[in-house]
């Protein structure tokens, strides 16, 4: 008997033949015919409705992150498929692999500025890594096998399905489908032995070798491998704002984060070191500042997926293309033994420097107001630094990434190269789904919350277990730093009017506490963690409070600022 259902249908089986069980999305008109086919999935596929299509693109994320699945999001055409471009454009550049699926009109409709039609394989096909309408109802199961493999497969990123109406309610005949090959699509390119035996080369002849650690290790889960590559050979890492869970914080050989507002260490000795290994990471200009005085003393060994960021922003020596996992077990094995004392000592100068001048400073103030600094690391301490950190953007996302702690892997999930204000809630929400066994803490500040402030009712419906941070200054704290600096102090519509939070809370019937002191901070923290549920804790922290060090715009990574 022939197994005859609507594309509607295809597309719901279709997803769990894919293994999905979370769907995060919002109904409407064009695609209201899967909807009602979720109805009779709702025990397989657990859909939570956000409230707003931006933060089901962000709760997709965050889900994917933390979990190596991939996020799915389920919309309606015209302004529910435009509300999703923010977060295709963050998952494209972060490499997070999503599959954003929009209704459409149908097809017979098309072109003719149908009620809320937009052609949304047009829009996002530049920030996609594949974007496809679905016209017909029989290429339901190839569409979403496609979409899915590609999605995860090589270097991640977002796919978008564009689901016309008819194709939702014609039938077909039903046959569930697996890709894991596509002609003239080859997600992990072949790895040159030869460039194997080079960067070995290259690595046993160093005397001040480095590595650079991106999200690479964490998406190809090489993290195992990373810490036998650089035991092996001895040498120490800096890891960029999105790798800095692939190697825990209290490793020996992890001195600290690269890039603008990273450690000093790490970042000076970028323009001292004889070899700078990158595994995993595109050299963006946050971490580079200026390329013209980059690395220029060093030979650069770049391993990557990709064979577009080989020689993009940075000329290298030796490519290492192919998966990590493999790439670097393969060079290890060629590596001797080796013994850097003296190259890793000069990191513990810099260390006391940064200590002194900035970290003793933000940690324990002299000042009676509470610093965002001591509220990140205080609540790292109290979760035994195990929680998933998630951030917002601005000086919150700085300050949480630099004072945060890391013992896992897959334990920062915060917007890196777009830099989403708005991201860091619907992000959270996503990643309780995504690790329900552990602890999700997002820091945000006063502005990138109100952002996405109607998250909070996604929160209240679904109880998700969000312990949440708002470190408010009154400000958009970034921007005014910046304008402190570079602007003479000229504070152009910076300056916040905040609500009540706590009546926001209150309203939302999510637990909440805002403190002004640090007396008042530890009894808070324990509070927010022994609530069963969500949380939210705000902390009013000094308003001019800025993010050090910092590399001015425009200079030199090793040119770091310790003081504005």
């Amino acid at each position: 008997m022939k197994n005859i259902i609507t594309g509607a249908e295809a597309l719901m089986r279709s997803l769990e033949y894919q293994g999905v069980k979370t769907i995060f999305g919002y109904p409407g008109g064009s695609i209201m015919p899967v909807f009602d086919a979720l109805y009779d999935h709702r025990e397989t596929l657990n859909h939570i409705l956000v409230r707003h299509e931006q933060g089901a693109t962000h709760a997709a994320q965050g889900f994917a992150r933390v979990s190596g699945e991939v996020g799915v999001c389920l919309v309606t055409s015209g302004p529910g498929a435009t509300n999703t471009i923010t977060g295709i454009a963050d998952a494209m550049i972060d490499s997070t692999p999503v599959v954003v699926i929009a209704g459409q009109v149908a097809t017979g409709f098309l072109g003719t500025d149908a009620f809320q039609e937009v052609d949304l394989v047009g829009i996002t096909q530049p920030i996609s890594k594949w974007s496809y309408q679905i016209r017909r109802a029989e290429d339901v199961p190839w569409a979403v096998a496609r979409a899915f493999y590609i999605a995860k497969s090589g270097r991640p990123g977002p796919v978008v399905l564009d689901f016309a109406k008819n194709a939702q309610v014609d039938k077909m005949e039903y046959t569930p489908m697996k890709l894991d090959y596509i002609r003239s699509y080859l997600p992990v390119p072949e790895t040159d032995e030869a460039a194997l035996q080079q960067a070995a080369d290259l690595i046993n002849a160093a005397e001040r070798p480095m590595v650079l650690v991106g999200q690479g290790v964490e998406l190809g889960n090489a993290q195992t491998e990373l810490r036998a590559f650089i035991e092996k050979a001895d040498i120490p890492a800096g890891c960029t704002l999105m790798g800095l869970s692939a190697l825990p914080t209290a490793h020996p050989l992890n001195k600290g984060m690269l890039g603008m507002h990273g450690n000093l260490g790490p970042n000076i000795n970028t323009n001292k070191c004889d070899v700078l290994i990158a595994v995993g990471m595109r050299f963006d200009d946050r971490v580079t500042g200026n390329l013209a005085t980059y690395a220029k003393q060093a030979k650069i060994i770049h391993f990557d997926i990709d064979p577009a960021e080989i020689d993009k922003n940075v000329k290298v020596d030796v490519a290492v293309l192919g998966d990590c996992k493999e790439t670097l077990v393969a060079v290890t094995q060629l590596l001797k033994p080796a013994k850097h004392q003296a190259w890793i000592d000069s990191f513990r100068a810099y260390e006391e420097v940064e200590e002194e001048k900035v970290i003793r400073p933000e940690l324990h103030p002299s000042g009676g107001k509470l610093s965002m600094g001591e509220v990140v690391r205080a609540v790292s301490e109290a979760t035994h630094d195990d929680a998933v950190l998630v951030t917002d953007v601005g000086q919150n996302q700085m300050m949480s990434a630099r004072y945060f702690r890391y013992s896992r892997p897959r334990s920062i999930v915060t917007s890196g190269g777009l830099g989403t204000m708005g991201f860091g809630l619907p992000a959270a929400i996503g990643a309780t789904f995504g690790r329900a066994d552990r602890t999700v803490c997002v820091f945000m500040g006063d502005g990138g919350l109100q952002m996405n402030l109607q998250e909070l009712g996604t929160v209240m419906e679904q109880k998700a277990p969000v312990k949440m941070i708002l470190l408010n200054n009154n400000f958009l704290g970034n921007v005014r730093q910046w304008q402190a600096m570079f602007f003479n102090r000229r504070y152009s519509f910076t300056p916040m009017l905040n609500p009540d939070y706590m009546k926001i809370a209150e309203a939302y019937e999510i637990p909440a506490r805002r403190v002004f002191s640090r007396e008042e901070l530890q009894a808070a923290i324990e509070e927010m963690l022994a609530t069963d549920g969500p949380f939210l804790l705000e902390a009013c922290v000094v308003e001019e409070g800025n993010v050090l060090p910092m590399t001015p715009p425009g200079g030199a990574v090793n040119q770091m600022l310790l003081e504005c």
